[in-house]
């Protein structure tokens, strides 16, 4: 397909939808956002990179996860109207990187199948270069099918800039990392959780007191504590993401918090629902309050869009990306429209 598309105007909000080309997605797709209704139109997009399935945006470079083994990032110029690929993908040291991040000037992975995270260092073009650290996990769960190993699934930096967290479905526990100027990684501690829940990935409370840990093997959210100046992660309790007596099995995907922290959106696989959640007034406890469908199959990502008042949902299976307007009082999602996007797995806004 190479890079297809039209001249757009470049002052619009833009999205940005990775996919899985394995299983017949377009790459990374662009597409402008209408800001009053949150409606997305595809504007072109680029193939050149093999299942780019996580992104994350820094000004006008697009990094991308390239999900094959040997793993891979990548970076695209989207400065115009079509991402179009910079230079060629720099090796993660690792398989199957899922999810990146940006922070102190490196870039981030978590390699599932390897069980690690990777730190990149940005040249002074936004590219990364090659990898300071692999900083491989070690452990594993009683879900042998799932868990015979460590499998990272997220990487990300905590609300006050100073520690690195990576969740690792694998070993049923969150780390925490120093990341030095030169890229290296030094654990500082690991928070284990209940066994066999296999935590996927989390996300923090707006007032940094809290994070909320979604587990995919068990359909449970994970209230935490965490302390930003000791670097420690305290579990207080769980909470489930569907109601009592749901036919299973469910697989939540992705957690997404409310600017305002009033309340907490799931994506849940399987279920194809998203879950609402009340979060009260400190963060210390969530309580499901509905869930609504998804608007197609297996939705792998939630993102809040950029007015805060549209949820979008990457739905990987029925290959589209639709979009929710979030009732203000309630944090009910009430589906508007989607577009079509075979082998959804991501949507970034900037």
């Amino acid at each position: 397909m190479g890079d297809t598309g039209t001249v757009q105007d470049r002052s619009a909000v833009r999205a940005y939808i990775g996919s899985f080309t394995s299983a017949g997605g377009r790459g990374v797709l662009a597409a402008d956002v209408d800001a009053e209704t949150g409606a997305l139109t595809v504007t072109g997009g680029s193939d050149a990179l093999a299942d780019p399935s996580f992104l994350a945006l820094a000004g006008p470079v697009l990094h991308a996860v390239s999900e094959t083994d040997p793993g891979a990032v990548a970076a695209f110029d989207v400065s115009g109207p079509v991402p179009r690929l910079l230079g060629t993908p720099v090796p993660v040291g690792g398989a199957a990187p899922t999810h990146l991040a940006l922070a102190a000037g490196h870039l981030l992975t978590a390699n599932y199948t390897s069980g690690g995270v990777t730190a990149l260092p940005l040249a002074e073009d936004g590219t990364a270069r090659p990898a300071a650290t692999v900083l491989r996990h070690e452990g594993s769960g009683p879900v042998t099918s799932r868990q015979a190993g460590p499998h990272a699934h997220q990487v990300l930096p905590d609300p006050s800039g100073r520690w690195i967290v990576s969740v690792d479905l694998g070993t049923d526990s969150v780390r925490i990392c120093a990341l030095d100027p030169t890229g290296a990684l030094t654990l500082h501690g690991e928070t284990a959780l209940r066994p066999g829940t296999g935590p996927r990935h989390l996300a923090f409370h707006p007032a940094g007191t809290h994070a909320y840990v979604l587990n995919e093997l068990e359909p449970t959210l994970t209230v935490c504590r965490w302390d930003a100046a000791a670097g420690v992660l305290e579990p207080l309790g769980e909470t489930p993401v569907v109601p009592e007596g749901t036919p299973g099995p469910s697989y939540p995907s992705e957690v997404v918090v409310a600017p305002d922290g009033r309340f907490l959106w799931a994506a849940v696989r399987g279920d194809d629902t998203l879950a609402v959640l009340a979060l009260d007034p400190d963060g210390a406890k969530a309580s499901l309050v509905a869930t609504v469908p998804c608007g197609g199959t297996w939705p792998r990502d939630l993102t809040l869009g950029p007015s805060g008042r549209h949820l979008y949902a990457a739905n990987e299976r029925s290959g589209d990306v639709t979009w929710f307007g979030l009732d203000p009082e309630t944090g009910i999602p009430a589906r508007v429209g989607s577009i079509e996007a075979p082998a959804a797995s991501c949507v970034v806004f900037g």
